[in-house]
């Protein structure tokens, strides 16, 4: 897998805690363990993908 498609596949496990974590958010009867869950597995694919494009100078946004 290529650096590039590595970064894309983050992005879009990124994009999709996103939106797993905005419809936890919005049902109050949603644990506030897995929010907090959400929030962490969002945060190192985060992590993750800056940690790449600072090693990797051609993996650009």
């Amino acid at each position: 897998m290529s650096i590039q498609a590595h970064l894309s596949e983050l992005e879009r496990k990124h994009d999709a805690l996103e939106t797993e974590l905005a419809e936890a958010i919005a049902h109050p009867s949603t644990d506030d363990l897995k929010i907090a869950d959400l929030k962490r597995r969002k945060l190192q694919v985060k992590d993750e993908i800056s940690r790449i494009r600072l090693e990797t100078p051609q993996a650009v946004h």
